[in-house]
């Protein structure tokens, strides 16, 4: 068995817990699937059934439960996926966006409906600037975008 760190996200699915694992951690490099475990005799859903599927993101260990279609996702939970380059936020937009929906300010929510910010770090720094006219000049051309586009962030930031 794996070990356990204190906190680990779990993702309620319907029935789509092992495809969604496998999706993330093709997408996300250092990862892999864990452990699947099944629904028994004792159910509550079919024996055989996929139940859980530990696995882990660069690292960061995640729980998928098919636990069937009473929850589903909406943006107040998301996951931020700090990225170094524009190359990056390309290749993560890119493949989290794939059968989902592109949403504003680095915000995409994948085919299961989860949600993340694909968030350039130069993009954070530039936000928490100790000059607020670079700062907000920043944070305007981020809201008006929707995959960020650093070069124009940083264009709009040095205006003043």
């Amino acid at each position: 068995m794996a070990t356990l760190t204190k906190i680990t996200p779990c993702l309620w699915f319907d029935t789509e817990g092992e495809e969604a694992a496998t999706f993330y951690t093709n997408i996300f490099k250092n990862s892999r699937i864990v452990e699947v475990t099944h629904y028994g005799s004792a159910g509550p859903r079919p024996e055989g059934m996929v139940m859980t599927v530990r696995f882990e993101l660069d690292g960061q260990p995640f729980l998928a439960l098919n636990g069937g279609p009473e929850f589903t996702f909406d943006e107040a939970i998301s996951f931020q996926v700090n990225c170094e380059s524009q190359a990056e936020v390309d290749q993560f937009w890119s493949a989290l966006s794939e059968g989902g929906e592109e949403g504003p300010c680095g915000w995409v929510k994948d085919r299961f409906g989860v949600s993340w910010q694909v968030t350039p770090t130069a993009l954070m720094e530039l936000i928490a600037d100790p000059d607020p006219g670079r700062s907000q000049r920043a944070m305007q051309a981020m809201l008006g975008m929707g995959k960020i586009d650093m070069a124009e962030i940083e264009r709009a930031a040095n205006q003043g």
